[in-house]
């Protein structure tokens, strides 16, 4: 039994989420038990100098070197926030399994650019300033044996929610949207997972140019619009959306510049329309993955969303729709928390390293073999 603090910050930069959480065993079969969850905001000179990071244009390499020790600190400060929170000391924290801030994630090789991936948060701020071992970088292990280093939560989820009478779809909608298939009474070897295109990163980007908010809250910008059809024919053309799997895709590709993009070819779009098409274009290209690669080889009894995008009712609502042949719930549906899944996953997956279990999902990634992720930091005195 032992105590942890999972840690993730996403591409859709909305906070830094911390699960204190509790864990009893090691393997498929561990049982874990959430005490709490909290989102702490990012203060915002350090999210500029993290959408600087991001930039091609922005970025450099001391400025990199200086955000990964802010980010360190900022990752501490989220673990002393949720443990004072619960009155929980830190001396009796076994671990932190952190993910860390993506800055690039290179999935493909790209002329001189090799598959790679790059993380920010220096573990070693995080273990002095806790004084709790960490388990950090979990990506680049799985990019070393071949693989995307993407999707990293297909490992928990089949832990957390296989069923022996259900075949699951998890359907996470945070910056981007990425689906793992859980077959009833499934194994590790039959899961599949990947990337199904953009999740709320667009839709948030629009809502900060044209309305002020970081994101539209419920759905209710989108619900005031009308989805331009031509507008969604052009987004569903993307070459990502329908492309095999596994696949992964990120902020290089749905981010600024592709907001930029279509913003120049559709001036004539009103900004509610803008943000119902990017709604729609989420939840069609759910769906059009789902159709293309999941519904001819699975008989799927429920879609379980969850991240940011299951607060967003239109969204849901248009999901739904587009899938009739099987029931869209969210995490509450089934007494979890939409919120803390991801979060959850990295206590997880940081139990199984220390424990020396590979943890990893080939047949998700394109990895080699099953190896173990991450690297361990170990209390500094």
């Amino acid at each position: 039994m032992g105590f942890a603090v999972g840690l993730m910050s996403g591409t859709s930069l909305d906070g830094i989420d911390a699960a204190l959480v509790e864990l009893n065993g090691s393997g498929l079969e561990t049982e874990v038990r959430l005490i709490d969850f909290m989102t702490i905001s990012i203060e915002q000179s350090l999210l500029r100098e993290i959408e600087d990071a991001i930039s091609l244009k922005a970025s450099n390499a001391q400025h990199l070197c200086s955000l990964n020790f802010k980010l360190g600190f900022a990752f501490a400060d989220a673990v002393k926030q949720i443990c004072d929170k619960n009155q929980f000391a830190l001396n009796d924290l076994d671990f932190i399994g952190s993910h860390g801030q993506t800055i690039y994630h290179q999935p493909e090789v790209e002329g001189q650019f090799i598959q790679s991936t790059l993380q920010l948060g220096e573990p070693a701020v995080i273990a002095y300033e806790t004084s709790t071992k960490v388990v950090s970088n979990f990506r680049v292990m799985d990019m070393a044996a071949g693989g995307y280093g993407a999707p990293l939560v297909p490992y928990s989820e089949l832990l957390l929610y296989q069923n022996k009478t259900k075949s699951r779809l998890l359907q996470n909608i945070g910056g981007i949207g990425n689906v793992t298939v859980i077959p009833r009474n499934a194994t590790v070897d039959q899961l599949e997972a990947f990337d199904t295109g953009p999740g709320n990163m667009i839709i948030d980007e629009i809502c900060k140019r044209f309305f002020n908010v970081g994101y539209d809250a419920n759905g209710d910008l989108a619900a005031k619009g009308t989805v331009n059809e031509r507008l969604l024919e052009r987004c569903m053309s993307v070459p990502y959306i329908l492309a095999p799997i596994p696949k992964t895709t990120g902020r290089e590709l749905f981010g600024t510049q592709f907001v930029d993009q279509i913003l120049a070819e559709y001036k004539e779009v009103s900004p509610h329309d803008l943000v119902a098409t990017m709604t729609m274009f989420t939840a069609k290209s759910i769906a059009e993955n789902y159709k293309q690669f999941i519904f001819a080889k699975h008989s799927i009894d429920e879609v379980i969303v969850s991240g940011g995008g299951s607060h967003n009712k239109t969204l849901l609502r248009m999901l739904q729709g587009l899938l009739v042949e099987c029931k869209v719930c969210i995490q509450e549906d089934i007494g979890y928390s939409s919120d803390a899944k991801e979060a959850i996953a990295f206590a997880i997956l940081a139990n199984e390293t220390l424990h020396g279990i590979p943890s990893n999902v080939p047949s998700a990634t394109k990895a080699g073999r099953s190896v173990i992720l991450g690297n361990i930091t170990p209390v500094p005195y």
